[in-house]
């Protein structure tokens, strides 16, 4: 628990720099509404989830557990993408090492977290709203980012995503295809086979993926105020699914007894 502590103070430095220390970013002017974006909902959800659920799971909350585990995934994902995707600055190795405290805490609390446990408390529920929401959303999204990198793989050019950029991949495109789909994908048919780790990884693929769309929803709010051409389907995709995501993992969370203990 103590590498959370330490991965709290690093995030709340990351994103309160980011978000507030003029002209900090030194990446290209269609990119820094998303990162604004990120740091706001980073900064105003995902630091303040963490450190509640980091307190509640070390008085043996199972509930608090997941959802730590599920804040942790999200803060993996981002300074993932902010280690590969951003322009060098000066918090390079704080990214750096948030990226890497989270994915071997991420990996140690799995390993901590009893499994049966977990499925026991929530068995009574019907899986089918979560099993539906995790195939749903990961046919969406490789639809989505196919649809985006599979034209210029055909042309011989750059995806649009990318075009006016100097990256030379699309970062999270690479991440959401090779790592999100296929864990919402897998997590989904885990779970409608009943497998106790089905609703470990649905637990904290909600968390994680909720808390990632809100984000994905602040960037989207940050682009159009910066006057950037949001299509309206991704506009709708992500504001709908994050919502629906929100209200299943209140379910999911609920549906866990408080005194569950998750060690």
């Amino acid at each position: 628990m103590l590498v959370s502590a330490v991965t709290l103070v690093l995030t709340i430095v990351a994103a309160a720099v980011g978000l507030f220390v003029p002209d900090f970013y030194r990446d290209a002017e269609l990119l820094l509404p998303q990162l604004y974006g990120q740091d706001l909902l980073t900064l105003a959800v995902a630091v303040p989830a963490l450190a509640v659920s980091l307190y509640y799971a070390t008085e043996g909350s199972l509930r608090a557990y997941v959802a730590w585990l599920g804040v942790t995934g999200y803060l993996l994902y981002t300074y993932a993408s902010y280690s590969f995707l951003t322009a060098f600055n000066e918090l390079y190795l704080v990214y750096i090492a948030v990226f890497g405290l989270t994915l071997f805490t991420l990996i140690g609390g799995l390993t901590r977290l009893d499994a049966t446990a977990l499925k026991e408390a929530v068995d009574d529920h019907s899986v089918r709203p979560y099993v539906l929401f995790q195939a749903l959303l990961a046919v969406l999204v490789a639809l989505m980012w196919l649809g985006d990198v599979g034209p210029a793989i055909l042309a011989g050019t750059r995806p649009p995503s990318i075009a006016d950029t100097d990256l030379p991949v699309p970062v999270i495109q690479s991440l959401d295809l090779g790592v999100v789909v296929p864990s919402f994908a897998l997590s989904g048919y885990f779970l409608y086979q009943r497998r106790a780790w089905g609703y470990v990884f649905t637990g904290i693929l909600l968390v994680k993926g909720t808390t990632l769309g809100l984000a994905v929803v602040s960037m989207i709010v940050f682009m159009l105020l910066d006057g950037q051409t949001v299509p309206f389907a991704q506009i709708l995709l992500f504001t709908i699914f994050s919502l629906i995501g929100l209200a299943l993992v209140l379910r999911f969370l609920f549906a866990i007894d408080s005194n569950q203990n998750g060690k």
